[in-house]
Protein backbone atom coordinates (compact mmCIF):
# COMPACT_ATOMS: atom_id res chain seq x y z
CA UNK A 1 0.00 0.00 0.00
CA UNK A 2 0.79 3.69 -0.20
CA UNK A 3 0.97 4.08 3.46
CA UNK A 4 0.56 7.18 5.68
CA UNK A 5 3.02 10.29 5.07
CA UNK A 6 2.91 9.01 1.76
CA UNK A 7 2.60 10.43 -2.05
CA UNK A 8 1.15 8.28 -4.67
CA UNK A 9 0.43 9.46 -8.64
CA UNK A 10 -2.16 7.83 -10.57
CA UNK A 11 -1.07 8.28 -14.25
CA UNK A 12 -2.39 7.98 -17.65
CA UNK A 13 -3.31 9.50 -21.07
CA UNK A 14 -6.49 11.33 -20.85
CA UNK A 15 -9.70 9.69 -20.56
CA UNK A 16 -7.93 6.09 -19.49
CA UNK A 17 -9.77 6.07 -15.93
CA UNK A 18 -7.88 8.35 -13.43
CA UNK A 19 -10.65 9.57 -11.60
CA UNK A 20 -12.53 6.39 -11.47
CA UNK A 21 -9.13 5.00 -10.04
CA UNK A 22 -8.90 7.61 -6.85
CA UNK A 23 -12.55 7.36 -6.35
CA UNK A 24 -12.28 3.47 -6.00
CA UNK A 25 -9.63 4.22 -3.23
CA UNK A 26 -11.64 6.96 -1.50
CA UNK A 27 -14.52 4.56 -1.77
CA UNK A 28 -12.59 1.63 -0.10
CA UNK A 29 -11.63 4.24 2.94
CA UNK A 30 -15.08 5.23 3.28
CA UNK A 31 -16.70 1.74 3.47
CA UNK A 32 -14.21 1.07 6.16
CA UNK A 33 -15.53 3.82 7.85
CA UNK A 34 -12.84 6.54 7.36
CA UNK A 35 -13.56 10.12 5.87
CA UNK A 36 -12.10 11.27 2.48
CA UNK A 37 -11.52 14.47 1.41
CA UNK A 38 -11.66 14.40 -2.72
CA UNK A 39 -9.70 17.74 -3.98
CA UNK A 40 -10.17 18.37 -7.34
CA UNK A 41 -8.84 20.90 -10.03
CA UNK A 42 -11.43 20.44 -12.71
CA UNK A 43 -13.91 23.23 -13.60
CA UNK A 44 -16.66 20.87 -12.69
CA UNK A 45 -17.39 18.39 -9.89
CA UNK A 46 -20.98 16.46 -10.91
CA UNK A 47 -18.73 13.61 -12.89
CA UNK A 48 -17.16 13.29 -9.69
CA UNK A 49 -19.54 12.35 -7.79
CA UNK A 50 -21.53 10.56 -10.63
CA UNK A 51 -18.59 8.32 -10.21
CA UNK A 52 -18.89 7.71 -6.72
CA UNK A 53 -22.74 6.97 -7.05
CA UNK A 54 -21.83 4.51 -9.71
CA UNK A 55 -19.19 2.91 -7.67
CA UNK A 56 -21.25 2.60 -4.89
CA UNK A 57 -24.16 1.36 -6.64
CA UNK A 58 -21.86 -1.71 -8.19
CA UNK A 59 -20.26 -2.47 -4.77
CA UNK A 60 -23.73 -2.76 -3.24
CA UNK A 61 -25.68 -5.24 -5.48
CA UNK A 62 -22.53 -7.15 -5.84
CA UNK A 63 -22.22 -7.40 -2.23
CA UNK A 64 -26.08 -7.25 -1.59
CA UNK A 65 -25.77 -4.86 1.02
CA UNK A 66 -28.16 -4.55 3.89
CA UNK A 67 -30.07 -1.27 4.13
CA UNK A 68 -28.11 0.23 1.48
CA UNK A 69 -29.47 3.82 1.66
CA UNK A 70 -28.35 3.91 5.35
CA UNK A 71 -24.52 3.01 4.53
CA UNK A 72 -24.76 5.90 1.17
CA UNK A 73 -25.80 8.01 3.30
CA UNK A 74 -23.06 7.63 5.39
CA UNK A 75 -20.84 7.80 2.96
CA UNK A 76 -21.71 10.83 1.39
CA UNK A 77 -21.66 12.21 5.34
CA UNK A 78 -18.02 11.15 5.69
CA UNK A 79 -17.05 12.65 2.20
CA UNK A 80 -15.76 16.18 1.26
CA UNK A 81 -15.33 17.34 -2.36
CA UNK A 82 -13.40 20.61 -2.77
CA UNK A 83 -13.17 21.95 -5.92
CA UNK A 84 -10.13 25.08 -6.44
CA UNK A 85 -7.67 26.49 -9.34
CA UNK A 86 -4.17 25.58 -9.60
CA UNK A 87 -3.78 28.65 -11.60
CA UNK A 88 -5.86 30.83 -9.23
CA UNK A 89 -4.85 29.19 -5.61
CA UNK A 90 -1.75 28.49 -4.11
CA UNK A 91 -0.80 25.00 -2.67
CA UNK A 92 -0.39 26.50 0.65
CA UNK A 93 -4.51 28.34 0.46
CA UNK A 94 -5.67 24.32 -0.81
CA UNK A 95 -3.49 23.30 2.42
CA UNK A 96 -4.69 25.53 4.36
CA UNK A 97 -8.93 24.88 3.04
CA UNK A 98 -8.29 21.25 3.78
CA UNK A 99 -6.29 21.90 7.02
CA UNK A 100 -9.58 23.21 7.86
CA UNK A 101 -11.78 20.91 6.90
CA UNK A 102 -10.28 18.18 8.89
CA UNK A 103 -10.06 20.03 11.85
CA UNK A 104 -13.67 20.27 11.62
CA UNK A 105 -16.23 17.67 9.97
CA UNK A 106 -13.21 15.41 8.55
CA UNK A 107 -11.55 14.29 12.18
CA UNK A 108 -10.91 11.31 11.00
CA UNK A 109 -9.35 11.35 7.20
CA UNK A 110 -6.64 8.74 6.34
CA UNK A 111 -6.73 9.68 2.61
CA UNK A 112 -6.78 12.64 0.24
CA UNK A 113 -7.41 12.35 -2.96
CA UNK A 114 -6.34 14.85 -5.82
CA UNK A 115 -7.67 14.66 -9.14
CA UNK A 116 -6.71 17.06 -12.17
CA UNK A 117 -3.48 18.76 -10.79
CA UNK A 118 -1.38 19.79 -13.51
CA UNK A 119 2.15 18.32 -13.06
CA UNK A 120 3.55 20.48 -16.08
CA UNK A 121 2.25 23.74 -14.10
CA UNK A 122 3.59 22.95 -10.81
CA UNK A 123 7.32 23.14 -9.50
CA UNK A 124 8.89 21.14 -7.06
CA UNK A 125 8.11 23.52 -3.89
CA UNK A 126 4.62 22.89 -4.27
CA UNK A 127 4.96 18.82 -4.21
CA UNK A 128 7.51 19.94 -1.16
CA UNK A 129 4.93 21.27 0.91
CA UNK A 130 2.21 18.42 -0.06
CA UNK A 131 4.70 16.08 1.46
CA UNK A 132 5.89 17.87 4.53
CA UNK A 133 1.89 18.26 4.81
CA UNK A 134 1.18 13.98 4.35
CA UNK A 135 3.88 13.50 6.84
CA UNK A 136 2.40 15.98 9.09
CA UNK A 137 -1.13 15.04 8.77
CA UNK A 138 0.05 10.96 8.89
CA UNK A 139 -2.32 10.80 5.63
CA UNK A 140 -1.82 9.63 2.26
CA UNK A 141 -1.70 11.99 -0.51
CA UNK A 142 -3.31 10.07 -3.44
CA UNK A 143 -2.39 12.54 -7.02
CA UNK A 144 -3.37 11.63 -10.91
CA UNK A 145 -1.15 12.77 -13.81
CA UNK A 146 -2.11 13.01 -17.51
CA UNK A 147 0.17 12.50 -19.85
CA UNK A 148 0.28 13.66 -23.22
CA UNK A 149 -0.57 10.97 -26.12
CA UNK A 150 2.06 10.60 -28.55
CA UNK A 151 5.35 8.98 -27.54
CA UNK A 152 6.79 8.42 -31.20
CA UNK A 153 10.30 10.18 -30.27
CA UNK A 154 10.26 9.08 -26.58
CA UNK A 155 9.73 12.44 -24.92
CA UNK A 156 6.49 11.41 -22.93
CA UNK A 157 7.93 8.22 -21.22
CA UNK A 158 11.38 7.92 -20.13
CA UNK A 159 12.92 4.49 -20.10
CA UNK A 160 11.66 2.82 -17.05
CA UNK A 161 8.21 4.18 -18.89
CA UNK A 162 7.87 7.12 -16.05
CA UNK A 163 6.15 10.23 -17.20
CA UNK A 164 8.61 12.79 -17.98
CA UNK A 165 6.53 15.50 -16.19
CA UNK A 166 7.30 13.74 -13.24
CA UNK A 167 10.75 12.78 -13.23
CA UNK A 168 11.91 15.84 -11.49
CA UNK A 169 9.37 15.16 -8.79
CA UNK A 170 10.26 11.66 -8.68
CA UNK A 171 11.80 12.89 -4.70
CA UNK A 172 8.45 13.97 -3.24
CA UNK A 173 6.39 10.62 -4.83
CA UNK A 174 6.50 7.57 -3.47
CA UNK A 175 4.33 5.46 -5.24
CA UNK A 176 3.80 5.46 -9.02
CA UNK A 177 1.10 3.55 -11.00
CA UNK A 178 0.76 3.84 -14.80
CA UNK A 179 -2.75 3.39 -16.74
CA UNK A 180 -2.54 1.93 -20.26
CA UNK A 181 -5.35 0.66 -22.37
CA UNK A 182 -4.04 -2.42 -24.36
CA UNK A 183 -5.98 -4.36 -26.92
CA UNK A 184 -9.30 -5.28 -24.34
CA UNK A 185 -7.83 -4.29 -20.86
CA UNK A 186 -6.61 -1.90 -18.60
CA UNK A 187 -3.26 -2.52 -17.52
CA UNK A 188 -1.85 -1.35 -14.34
CA UNK A 189 2.02 -1.07 -13.91
CA UNK A 190 3.33 0.09 -10.70
CA UNK A 191 6.90 2.10 -11.48
CA UNK A 192 8.03 3.31 -8.63
CA UNK A 193 7.45 1.55 -5.30
CA UNK A 194 8.57 3.27 -2.20
CA UNK A 195 12.48 4.23 -3.50
CA UNK A 196 12.30 1.37 -6.03
CA UNK A 197 12.07 2.16 -10.00
CA UNK A 198 10.75 -0.60 -11.77
CA UNK A 199 10.72 -0.31 -15.61
CA UNK A 200 7.05 -0.69 -17.48
CA UNK A 201 8.49 -3.31 -19.89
Amino acid sequence: GLGAGNIGVIASRRGIGKTACLVHIATDKLMAGKHVIHVSYAKRVDHIISWYEDIFKEISLKRHLEDAMDVHDELVHNRVIMNFSQQGTSVKQVIAGITAMMENAQKDTEVIVVDGFDFTKADISELEIFKAFAVSKNIELWFTDEYHRDDSDGSVLDKNGVPMNLVSFLKYVDVIVLLKAEKDYLHLYLLKDHGKIISAD
